[in-house]
């Protein structure tokens, strides 16, 4: 989105964004973002919380009023909460595929594809510049990393920290899986996808 809002405005349209990301809008540097706190898939906040939505729009019109830019704004309130589970609270499974996330990123691939076909080729997913087919390979980084092994991947760019490579893996992988189980469960409430 923010790279679309720089090419809009190059030809004389404003455009606002609304960042999950803030390291997206921080590296586009599109006109106006503004950056929100929220989990993926709410990029307004809790669902059917009109009055809370309204205000993050207002936010977001606000920066109209700007005459110079680029200009990133934090959103200055959370959503309140989306009951999403955290890691701890998480059963653990026998089955070999959830056992070993490499293989569960293989087993979601065909759903991860079909989100994105369904959506005209759009997806969260790009920040580390590794193409999905090679998440296996990122899982396995990841998991040496995680062992204290020296460890790196011929897709960092040399300019970008091993330690920020990492956070844009995981939101990489964290994007993947969101959007391959709403693929997956296309009827399910938003909390009940990260479980």
């Amino acid at each position: 989105m923010s790279v679309l809002a720089r090419v809009f405005e190059e030809h004389g349209i404003s455009t606002l964004v609304v960042a999950l990301v803030r390291e997206h809008a921080e590296k586009v540097k599109p006109s106006r973002a503004l950056f929100v706190p929220f989990p993926y898939g709410y990029p307004l906040g809790k669902p059917n919380d009109a009055e809370f939505q309204h205000r993050v729009l207002a936010a977001t019109f606000d920066l109209l009023s700007r005459s110079a830019g680029p200009v990133l704004e934090d959103f200055p309130e959370e959503t309140g909460t989306t009951d999403l589970p955290q890691a701890s609270s998480i059963t653990g499974s026998a089955d070999p595929i959830k056992g070993d996330p490499a293989n569960e990123v293989t087993a979601l691939r065909a759903f991860y594809e079909r989100w994105v076909e369904a959506q005209g080729g759009r997806s969260a997913v790009g920040l580390s510049g590794i193409p999905q087919r090679r998440f296996r390979g990122m899982v396995r980084f990841m998991q040496s990393y995680a062992r204290g092994e020296e460890v790196d991947m011929k897709e960092r760019p040399e300019d970008v920290p091993l330690a920020q490579f990492i956070r844009y893996c995981v939101d990489d992988l964290k994007a993947f899986f969101f959007e391959a189980r709403m693929a997956q469960r296309p009827d399910t409430e938003p909390p009940e996808l990260h479980t």
